[in-house]
């Protein structure tokens, strides 16, 4: 099951809040909360919930072990124990796949290839508990007593198939103590709408051009074209994956959890480094806090550990050798912009390194978006001119005429308005309650709109594809 659905949006989660609402005491809505997440989970794929019990319970376990012999050689096998346990499922269900190509590929012998299906979401719910266990041998939290507390955490259906990435020191208060309002679920409902309408909207229009174009074949399209189908895949990107965790956010503010912000107007960055402390910020803090400081971070082999940082941060996102290739990209610039190049650009306009990074992006979204190299490196070829490619073909024309409009909306929509015209209308109200009556029904309006498009859009089964499910 998805957010961005009429099952979920008109079925399970108003079933879910009526229910989590009459219940009276906390612990009856903690649980709530885990069975209808397990339900969630369960929808598509009811055998894998079990991996997540299990992975769960030893997590739990190895957490009581590392309370109770702290210091202790006990406490650092647990530790042990739960990282081979989190890696080695991540890697079996789905990296062992890759691993068997690449033999295949390399020493031309006919290893059988696994074809296991992955799981959703189990690369946020490994991080999730493998980060708990850390920070519980760290000493920077208490291990949770309370399993029923744990798994609520792990399986909260809000942020466990897109994150953003939740450590339990998010949300451990919460789950022993929170306090509902009904201004908090009010933000937290506006939150959800706006990040439904951007995935079913903004991302889910992109994807049909991203698809006609950067799908079939290659050698029919021209260079503005190969333009063409980056900047949309570049938008589409932006707005599903920030579009799930606003969904995600609004509805555990709904619920009184603050989960912690994922994006933040990253396409307004000037740098590579500014835009990755601005997108997908859960799983940057988690690489920099369990890898990159540990290795060494800036004091020791700074170039070594963006290496290992950056190629891990690129195999995350899929199980493909462009992902690794992704991240190098990314590590490569940022190790740049740290040597000379980040200081040279605090030297020039600002125009200039908004330009820089967006090339950046574009280009780098090019090489996430194919994973087979032959495709990507015809598909670079053709939009830097080098494949004898023409400018542009007339018969797309028609096609390009239908975004016309949707490009520069779309842009617009990357850009830090909302919290621009927010400030804006809440001077305005000040100081007349007329003037905050009247703000108040013009948002509402504005939300009932958004939410009737996304109902349309999905009614009329709109291409409805998210990026970020197999991860």
């Amino acid at each position: 099951m998805v957010f961005a659905s009429l099952v979920f949006l008109y079925f399970f989660l108003p079933l879910c809040l009526l229910v989590y609402f009459a219940l009276p005491g906390l612990s009856q809505k903690n649980l709530w909360l885990t069975l209808a997440s397990l339900v969630f989970y369960a929808w598509g794929e009811p055998i894998w919930v079990s991996l997540l019990l299990i992975s769960s319970a030893v997590d739990y376990v190895v957490a009581q072990q590392i309370e109770d012999h702290r210091n202790q050689t006990r406490a650092r096998v647990a530790l042990g124990f739960s990282i081979l346990s989190n890696i080695g499922v991540l890697f079996a269900f789905k990296y062992s796949g890759l691993l068997m190509e690449t033999v295949n590929a390399i020493f031309g012998t006919t290893l059988p290839v696994p074809q296991i299906s992955l799981p959703i979401g189990i690369s946020f719910y490994t991080f999730q508990t493998l980060s708990y266990t850390l920070d519980v041998y760290r000493g920077q939290i208490k291990a949770e007593r309370s399993f029923s507390n744990f798994l609520c955490f792990v399986s909260l259906f809000h942020q466990l198939v897109a994150g953003p990435i939740v450590r339990f020191s998010d949300v451990s208060q919460a789950l022993r103590e929170r306090v509902h309002s009904f201004a908090e679920a009010a933000s937290g409902v506006s939150r959800f709408v706006v990040g439904l309408f951007k995935k079913t909207f903004f991302a889910n229009t992109a994807a049909i051009l991203v698809a006609q174009l950067l799908d079939g074949d290659l050698n029919v399209i021209s260079v503005g074209e190969a333009w063409l189908g980056l900047l949309m895949f570049t938008l589409q990107i932006y707005f599903d994956f920030s579009g799930y965790s606003d969904m995600a956010i609004g509805m555990g503010q709904i619920c009184a959890f603050r989960y912690p912000e994922n994006f933040n107007y990253p396409y307004t960055a000037r740098s590579a480094r500014e835009f990755w402390r601005r997108w997908h910020i859960s799983l940057s803090s988690f690489f920099r806090d369990y890898v990159y400081i540990p290795m060494g971070g800036n004091r020791r082999h700074i170039y070594l550990n963006l290496a290992v940082v950056w190629a891990l941060t690129g195999l995350w996102h899929g199980a493909s050798w462009n992902f690794v290739l992704w991240g190098l990209f990314w590590g490569g610039f940022i190790a740049l912009e740290r040597a000379f190049w980040g200081r040279l650009l605090e030297k020039l306009p600002r125009f200039v390194g908004h330009l820089y990074l967006c090339a950046l992006a574009l280009v780098g979204w090019a090489i996430f978006y194919f994973t087979d190299f032959g495709r990507l490196k015809q598909f670079l070829s053709i939009a830097f001119g080098l494949h004898g490619s023409p400018f542009w073909r007339e018969a797309a024309t028609d096609s390009a005429l239908h975004y016309l409009f949707f490009i520069p909306f779309a842009i617009l929509a990357c850009l830090p308005l909302y919290p621009r015209l927010r400030a804006f209308f809440l001077r305005f109200a000040e100081g007349a309650p007329w003037r905050s009556t009247l703000c108040r029904a013009l948002w509402l309006v504005a939300l009932l709109a958004m939410l009737l498009i996304s109902t349309a859009l999905l009614v009329g089964k709109s291409y409805n594809p998210f990026l970020y499910f197999r991860f």
